[in-house]
């Protein structure tokens, strides 16, 4: 039976980089996946530039920028493979990128540089890849099982049964099924008694019910800027990012940031036009213009919007100048704390990540090792860390595969 040091389960980001590292640490590696095509979320991420990493990130206060149950479990291996590392692996593989907005780096061609750089990297280390390749069973052996004394595991796969002393699940989540996202990694997890933190939809359209949301539907295709967010007090949240109409809710940057932090049954609450003073804006324009409500307010959002807002109230329809103080402000005001609750989610079709996940309290943040299942290790987004929009999941890949590969027992050990 062929025996390496370390197999990783899972062809993705996190799982490629692991490879790579560990097998230029001189480990003997096999990286199995069922999919044909390795690292299919890189290739559609980023509109198929894939944006790689984030400068703003910072790792010493991680809550600012991962959900989870405890986003600080991810500091130290964000703190030891930064940004600035995996830029400066870009740039040895001569990658051309670009920063878009807000730390947001993407590579100037394709997407596919980055698949071929990482491949280049676990060619580097020897790895061996079996794929497509379906694992069927996963056994633990006990110290003392040939040919290693210590633990290891036996997995029986479409190409026969193969050996290791280390397994790393790198299948990441749930969502965008048709490139081949399944619960494995989750299945695995609770054959050896690992707890799960409930996964649901993350970075994902938000939707409304259809009767309610008929007013808006004509609005499908219209983006601007906003600024939304949802809960009080010490739970709001707030992101300032374009908002995308669509046929069945809102999408776009702003949606999917705030969704995952939005709870099922709560308001979202969002200003139409952050940068404008409302009130002295159409106190101002009362006083000089006879034009219809809608046609001034089409000076100040998208003139689709403000026909569409007019419409919500008769007192709205009327020249400017003959419009009430009061109906005025009342427009100002909802204009800048429209208030709705979505009633779900695209689900994980159009979710670009997945919530929760393995319980980080059931692994070490030095090593991602469980810290009851010797050997066994998660990395990547099957564990419940789960970045913004715009680069920090991969970032959190890298440096969660880095961690894993420097911890691995080399051969022999």
């Amino acid at each position: 039976m062929p025996y390496f040091d370390a197999i990783i389960i899972g062809a993705g980001a996190a799982g490629l980089f692991c490879a790579a590292q560990a097998g230029q640490r001189g480990l003997k590696v096999l990286l199995i996946d069922h999919a044909e095509k390795v690292a299919e979320k890189i290739r559609i991420s980023g509109g198929g530039r894939c944006n790689f990493t984030n400068r703003d990130l910072d790792p010493a206060a991680p809550h600012k920028h991962f959900v989870g149950q405890n986003p600080q479990f991810c500091r130290s291996a964000l703190s030891r493979y930064t940004p600035a590392d995996f830029i400066a692996l870009v740039q040895k593989h001569g990658i051309a990128f670009h920063e878009k907005h807000k730390g947001q780096l993407f590579a100037d061609r394709s997407a596919e540089d980055i698949i071929a750089m990482l491949l280049a990297e676990c060619a580097a280390g020897q790895v061996t890849h079996w794929q497509p390749c379906a694992v069927k069973n996963i056994k633990f052996l006990a110290p003392g099982a040939y040919p290693s004394s210590a633990t290891s595991y036996q997995i029986d796969t479409d190409r026969g049964p193969v050996q290791a002393r280390s397994l790393v699940i790198a299948t990441g989540g749930l969502s965008i099924p048709k490139i081949g996202a399944t619960d494995f990694g989750y299945r695995l997890a609770q054959q050896f008694d690992i707890p799960l933190v409930e996964r649901r939809p993350g970075l994902v359209p938000l939707t409304f019910d259809g009767t309610g949301w008929a007013p808006y539907a004509q609005l499908a295709g219209l983006a601007l800027p906003v600024q939304i967010s949802t809960g009080a007090k010490k739970t709001r949240m707030a992101f300032d990012e374009d908002l995308l109409f669509t046929h069945r809710g809102l999408s776009g940057p702003a949606v999917l940031q705030i969704s995952s932090y939005w709870q099922e049954g709560t308001p979202l609450a969002i200003n139409l036009a952050p940068t404008v003073d409302l009130p002295a804006a159409l106190a101002q324009g009362k006083a000089r213009s006879r034009k219809l409500i809608a046609n001034e307010l089409a000076t100040l959002v998208p003139s689709r919007l403000a026909d569409a807002w007019a419409q919500r109230e008769a007192d709205w329809q009327r020249p400017i100048n003959e419009a009430s103080d009061k109906a005025l402000a009342r427009l100002a005001e909802q204009l800048a704390r429209w208030e709705l609750t979505p009633t779900g989610t695209e689900g994980y079709k159009k979710a670009e990540v997945t919530l929760g996940g393995v319980d980080t309290k059931a692994l070490s943040q030095q090593t991602m090792e469980c810290k009851t299942q010797p050997g066994l290790y998660f990395i990547g987004e099957v564990v419940d860390v789960t970045g913004w929009l715009g680069g920090y999941n991969f970032q959190w890949a890298w440096a969660s595969a880095a961690a894993c590969a420097q911890a691995l027992p080399p051969a022999g050990h």
